[in-house]
């Protein structure tokens, strides 16, 4: 991957963020608000703890939604991605498409990172990343 990337979350996808959460926040977690994003069809909540790392749930709003076929193969919660910031979507999409990384779309907003701009991609081995601007 590209050495400017800085780690920002790691996501998992939940059958439920109500019941996940609470387990988290009995570990001393903060849960934020959840987010509807309607591109993802997906509900969001992030999860902080000091001194740990961040943690995004991800749960299908109905049946188009985009996580649905992780949540089945894996059952319940399953790992889903890794977050890193850069200061550049496009450009970082371009250099990781030239790496061989597969898009899974253009750069969009996400409306539960503020409307900044993200980008999914997989590769083979090491699965799925996000990448999101830092402004």
């Amino acid at each position: 991957m590209l050495s400017s990337f800085v780690f920002h979350h790691i996501g998992y996808v939940t059958g439920s963020i109500e019941k996940t959460s609470a387990l988290y926040r009995s570990a001393g977690y903060r849960v934020s608000e959840t987010t509807i994003d309607p591109i993802q069809q997906t509900k969001i909540c992030f999860l902080s703890k000091e001194g740990s790392p961040d943690i995004e749930l991800i749960e299908p709003v109905d049946e188009n939604s985009s996580v649905n076929k992780v949540l089945k193969k894996n059952g319940g919660t399953a790992p889903y991605h890794v977050c890193y910031e850069t200061d550049d979507v496009n450009r970082d999409f371009d250099a990781l498409l030239a790496l061989g990384y597969i898009p899974l779309f253009r750069p969009v907003e996400a409306a539960a990172l503020d409307d900044k701009l993200i980008c999914y991609f997989y590769k083979q081995e090491i699965g799925f990343i996000e990448i999101v601007n830092k402004d």
